[in-house]
């Protein structure tokens, strides 16, 4: 006489049509979720865009902050604007030479071992507080030496190498492994194989991880604030004094009574914003680009 094992999980139909209902339960949350992140973005976008569009003009790009005779907030954002672009631009230059060595070292010469752990250190760099990167630089540059866009330079330069390295190891790592055997298999050695066939192949990935930590670096305000938050309302081209900048003057002007100055402060924050998102969409397209280009090698 047979007996009939019945599985605690019910028959196999009854099991498929239970996966399929997880399966789309998972993926109407997967979607809620990404809807409200998008619905966050455009609300983000939309409520700065409503509030500084009527405050973008001319003056606020050719005049710097000045004052009138009852002591009121007038002028515009010049030496802001300027003073970011300087401060940025030397922690760029900073900052890529050592992320690309670094991904360059852990992606062709270092041992798994050693590579692991050069990755859990740019893992923990990347995440450590801004302030605390801030503080830490204002302990080193600017007690003792006073404010400068030096110091706020090298403060970004900490924020921008953990997103570059780590990007473009993993560009590095698309790369086909054909190229470094073809190129090893006629006489060239490794590192001459790297600059004259790796780098070239991933160049654009190299571009990119660059473009997305200037869009992460020129919106922190907390290494600013600890670095180079004291300066003139003048256009100052010099890096050894302090420069103003976007988030410092978003800060500032945001706690003004002034309508005028929160108005302003709004309008920098347009700014600011445009300029993140456009450099994020570039970045983006770019890594694309890259990635199909990658692609077409193997």
């Amino acid at each position: 006489m047979s007996s009939v094992v019945t599985s605690p999980f019910g028959s196999p139909s009854r099991r498929s049509r239970r996966r399929k209902m997880v399966g789309r339960m998972m993926e109407a949350l997967c979607t809620l979720a990404a809807l409200a992140a998008m619905a966050v973005l455009i609300l983000v976008v939309y409520a700065v865009f409503r509030r500084g569009a009527s405050a973008l003009n001319l003056n606020l790009v050719t005049e710097v902050p000045s004052t009138d005779a009852y002591g009121n907030t007038t002028g515009g954002i010049k030496n802001s604007i300027i003073g970011t672009v300087i401060i940025t631009g030397i922690a760029t230059l900073i900052a890529v030479p050592f992320g690309i060595l670094i991904a360059i070292f852990n992606a062709e010469f270092a041992s798994r071992r050693t590579a692991d752990a050069i990755r859990l250190v740019l893992n923990l760099l990347a995440g450590v507080p801004t302030i605390v990167v801030g503080v830490f630089i204002f302990g080193l540059l600017v007690v003792g030496h006073g404010y400068s866009a030096y110091a706020a330079a090298v403060a970004l330069s900490i924020v921008m190498v953990p997103i570059i390295a780590r990007s473009t190891e993993e560009v590095l790592a698309l790369v086909p492994a054909q190229l470094r055997e073809g190129g090893m298999a006629l006489g060239a050695t490794r590192a001459r194989t790297v600059v004259t066939i790796i780098l070239p192949t991933a160049v654009g990935g190299m571009v990119t991880a660059t473009i997305l930590a200037i869009a992460r670096a020129a919106g922190e305000t907390a290494p600013i604030l600890l670095t180079c938050s004291i300066f003139a309302n003048q256009v100052t081209l010099d890096p050894r004094q302090a420069m103003g900048s976007l988030p410092m003057t978003i800060y500032l002007d945001a706690e003004q009574p002034s309508q005028y100055a929160q108005h302003q402060a709004w309008a920098a924050a347009l700014i600011l914003m445009a300029f993140v998102l456009v450099a994020a969409i570039a970045g983006r397209l770019l890594s694309l680009r890259s990635r199909r280009r990658i692609e077409q090698t193997r």
